[in-house]
């Protein structure tokens, strides 16, 4: 995908949804571009202990490309302090699911925050993007459900509004799979992938070895092989948890550094919604069929592959 001379984005944070009983209200960032119409929307879901500053990397493309981003901050962020022993932290992955729906139903009024921005923005053309813990939550909304402890899936949390996803490094099946640790204190950790019926994009890193894992970095997978409503898998080589450093510029957590990676998982992503949420038809065929390309013509220097069904 050919580079964009600079675009004007506009961004405003934090914005404020009171929310009684949560203990801390909700914050939110929007980032737009400054100019076009009919502009879809991305409501991005951060992971553990990160916040609404996050993915940059990732919120620069999109709005680039013509995308309103919605970021809001959950309660497992580092940024709050919440601590394992707070009352409110067994339910923090349900509190998440919540906040979403809260940011979904109030966007005429956050996007009333920057002038002009809601006259500019359709809200038909609503997507979902999450990564590692945030793809979970996405992912409920997405149709995903939570396998309880007697075996049998927790409620639909699918939500009409919402047209595409993108699940970023989702963490896998629960049961046997998960490591005993996480057995013990993530028993949210179990979803059934079979009612997950959005269209969706996959991203994964051929490297991501999962201390909550007993499997290996295919258990990044499994959302594709198991949902119907997945329908890309692009797997990044070499990549790790950080996708290639999607969570901030420069940033010291990554261990899998690497601009070829992150510029895939931009691109393909990208023309996904372009063309899932209806922007521009061919974008997903275009990046797909060069990704293809450079992966045939090119193995040893490939930065990934896409497999669709």
């Amino acid at each position: 995908m050919p580079a964009l001379d600079p675009t004007p984005v506009i961004s405003i944070r934090p914005l404020v949804i009171p929310v009684p009983g949560r203990g801390d209200d909700l914050q939110i960032r929007v980032s737009a571009p400054a100019e076009g119409s009919d502009l879809p929307v991305i409501v991005m879901a951060h992971g553990f202990g990160l916040d609404l500053t996050a993915y940059d990397p990732l919120v620069d493309h999109w709005t680039a490309h013509g995308f309103v981003v919605v970021q809001p901050t959950f309660l497992d962020s580092a940024s709050l302090g919440v601590a394992p022993t707070d009352p409110r932290y067994p339910t923090i992955w349900e509190v998440r699911v919540d906040d979403l729906v809260r940011v979904l139903d109030g966007l005429p009024r956050l996007l009333d925050a920057l002038p002009g921005l809601a006259e500019r923005v359709d809200l038909d053309r609503i997507a979902l993007a999450g990564h590692s813990w945030g793809a979970q939550s996405i992912g409920m909304l997405l149709g995903a459900r939570v396998i309880g402890a007697d075996g049998t899936p927790g409620e639909s949390r699918l939500d009409p509004r919402v047209s595409a996803g993108v699940l970023l490094a989702a963490t896998g099946i629960g049961g046997d799979d998960l490591s005993p640790f996480a057995q013990e204190n993530f028993a949210f950790m179990s979803p059934e992938f079979d009612s997950l019926t959005v269209p969706s994009i996959v991203v994964a890193g051929d490297h991501d070895q999962s201390m909550l894992s007993s499997r290996g970095p295919d258990w990044f997978t499994d959302v594709y092989r198991l949902s119907p409503g997945a329908r890309h898998l692009v797997t990044l080589f070499g990549g790790e948890h950080s996708l290639g450093g999607i969570q901030a510029y420069g940033s010291t957590q990554t261990t899998d550094e690497s601009p070829e990676r992150v510029a895939l998982v931009r691109e393909t992503t990208t023309a996904f919604l372009r063309t899932a949420l209806g922007v521009d038809d061919g974008a997903w065929a275009r990046v797909a069929a060069a990704v293809s390309a450079g992966a045939g013509a090119a193995s040893a220097g490939a930065v990934g592959r896409i497999d669709s069904k």
